[in-house]
C-alpha cells in the first residue's frame, strides 16, 4: 500500500486577518483628516479681523451745514439724506489738495459700479473765488456749495478731511487729506453691502 503524499506547509498556513483592519483604519483617518486640519487652522491660525481704512467716528448727527450752490440756489446738508455722502471742505479756488480729494472720491464712487448712484459727493468751499472751470468740468456729479468759514470747524478733522455720512445723516468715517482710493472704495463697498437703506 502506497504512503499518502506529504502535506505542504503552504497549504495549511492560516490567512492573515490584520489587513482588513488596516484598510478600515486608513479610510477613517482619511475621512477625519480635513476636520482635524480645519480645527487646527481655525484655533491656532486665526485670521485678522477686517479693518476699515478710514477712522471710525463716534456715531453722531452731521452738523446742520447750509450754504449756496454754484447757481445761487440754497443748499442744506440734510437734503442729501437717504444717500451715502462723501463730504469735504476746502478754501475757495480749490488747490492741489482739493484736486486729490475730488479725484479720490470720484474714483472710489465709480468703483462701486451699479451702486454708485447710492453715493453723493459734496464739496464745501469757503471764500469768494470760484473753483476753476476745468475742475467743475471734470466732476459733473460733484455738488459744490459755498459756506461760511465756521461751517468747516463743525466737522471732525476740519478742512481737507473727507467724511462719510450715512443715509440717516450720521457721521461714520473720516479720511486723511491724501487718501488711498482703494481704501475708500473698499470701505464704501462694505457699507453699501451691509446697508439696507440709502
Amino acid at each position: 500500500m502506497a504512503d499518502p503524499p506529504p502535506q505542504r506547509d503552504a497549504d495549511v498556513a492560516p490567512a492573515k486577518s490584520g489587513g482588513g483592519r488596516r484598510i478600515v483604519f486608513l479610510i477613517a483617518a482619511l475621512s477625519l483628516a480635513p476636520i482635524v486640519a480645519a480645527y487646527v487652522v481655525y484655533y491656532h491660525f486665526p485670521r485678522q479681523p477686517a479693518a476699515n481704512y478710514g477712522t471710525l467716528l463716534q456715531t453722531a448727527p452731521a452738523p446742520p451745514i447750509s450754504g449756496a450752490r454754484a447757481d445761487g440756489s440754497p443748499f442744506r446738508l440734510d437734503e442729501l439724506r437717504g444717500r451715502w455722502v462723501l463730504l469735504w471742505g476746502e478754501q475757495a479756488g480749490c488747490g492741489p489738495a482739493c484736486d486729490k480729494a475730488a479725484y479720490a472720491t470720484r474714483q472710489a464712487r465709480t468703483m462701486q459700479g451699479k451702486d454708485q448712484d447710492r453715493i453723493a459727493r459734496a464739496l464745501l468751499l469757503v471764500g469768494d473765488a470760484p473753483p476753476p472751470a476745468a475742475f467743475v468740468a471734470q466732476h459733473p456729479d460733484l455738488i459744490i456749495v459755498r459756506v461760511a468759514g465756521d461751517a468747516l470747524d463743525s466737522l471732525p478733522g476740519g478742512r481737507g478731511t473727507i467724511h462719510v455720512i450715512d443715509p440717516l445723516g450720521n457721521l461714520v468715517l473720516r479720511y486723511p487729506n491724501d487718501p488711498d482710493i482703494r481704501g475708500i472704495a473698499n470701505d464704501l463697498a462694505r457699507l453699501l453691502k451691509a446697508s439696507r437703506i440709502g
